[in-house]
């Protein structure tokens, strides 16, 4: 019987899990730091020189060290703030197969990671803020790309999985967001399949996207459609788009409104793409990750061999995603082939 088979309050009798346990890193740090490494691969000039010169020698100039800050902070005084801004609460019925993300049900009070994602890349194109607002805005979407591509940050069941206690690799004080995806399943698939080391699993990563796997459709990545409830405010994108053909046409159009509105001083709204991004990763918590049986060793197995490719595809895909936004912001196109 899988999880769907049980009530989710017989699951967790007899469980106890700390309080410091529940609350864990999207991808932990091995995964964010794989997809800052894996966009560095295809920024364009302009953007690979803004990212040097704004992270500095204190990020070895790369967005795959600097990917880990915004977790880091998050639990300090100044940033507590941003803790909420990792995720987006998704109320849909995941152990029913129902999975979906609507802006204005799960992002109604506009405090979760579409309307941050919006924000602090209208902060980077900033010429009005000091060196370390922008270089702080720059953080924090180089970890919120990397976030909403993770499929429990999409999902609001039991604290999208910190509260579903799980076994990885024989520890059963972890929980399903720490095991399932995260932390544990990241860092034994890199231990054994890419040499232990982010940087070799993110140069592996960056080959299949030019000539393995995932060649073919790298560059649907940065193709979105428009959301199924699109806010009024987006109307207009489809008439914009319509006279434009190459995959990352929408993306392009809507990071220029962006930057637009922010130098008009007009309200900055979400963005379509990330909620269409978001929506796609949502999606595997219906096929994947709450696809287990209680006791299961997730880290090992039919469900681990089942996850790694989502983990590698969701890696990769974010990693060019984000390699797409700032070229978009510094270079004008996402420069992507």
């Amino acid at each position: 019987m899988t999880l769907r088979g049980f009530r989710l309050m017989d699951l967790l009798i007899g469980f106890v899990i700390l309080s410091s346990v529940l609350y864990v890193r999207a991808w932990g740090n091995l995964g964010h730091q794989t997809i800052g490494f894996v966009a560095q691969s295809f920024l364009a000039p302009k953007a690979l020189e803004f990212v040097q010169t704004t992270l500095g020698a204190q990020y070895n100039f790369s967005l795959g060290p600097a990917a880990t800050w915004a977790d880091e902070v998050k639990s300090e005084p100044a940033f507590k703030w941003s803790a909420d801004l990792h995720f987006v609460d998704a109320e849909d019925s995941p152990l029913t197969g129902s999975c979906s993300v609507n802006e204005q049900r799960d992002c109604g009070n506009g405090q979760c990671i579409l309307t941050a994602i919006a924000n602090y890349t209208a902060r980077v194109v900033d010429p009005t803020l000091d060196a370390e607002q922008i270089q702080e805005a720059l953080k924090f979407v180089d970890h919120f790309l990397g976030d909403i591509g993770q499929p429990l940050h999409v999902e609001a069941l039991e604290a999208g999985g910190n509260d579903i206690p799980a076994v990885c690799s024989g520890e059963s004080s972890r929980n399903l967001h720490a095991a399932s995806q995260d932390t544990g399943m990241v860092t034994k698939h890199i231990d054994q399949s890419h040499g232990g080391t982010t940087e070799q699993y993110a140069t592996d990563l960056v080959q299949e996207i030019q000539a393995g796997s995932f060649e073919s459709v790298a560059a649907s990545w940065i193709s979105c459609s428009s959301p199924t409830e699109p806010l009024s405010r987006r109307s207009s994108t489809a008439e914009e788009i319509s006279e434009k053909t190459h995959p990352g046409a929408q993306l392009e159009s809507e990071l220029k409104r962006l930057i637009h509105a922010r130098q008009s001083d007009d309200a900055i709204t979400p963005l379509a793409c990330p909620l269409v991004w978001a929506a796609e990763s949502n999606a595997f918590d219906c096929s994947v990750v709450f696809n287990f049986q209680s006791g299961e060793d997730l880290c090992s197995g039919t469900y681990f061999e089942n996850a790694v490719p989502v983990i590698d595809l969701q890696l990769a895909k974010q990693g060019f995603r984000l390699a797409a936004w700032l070229n978009v912001l510094f270079d004008g196109a996402t420069n992507l082939p």
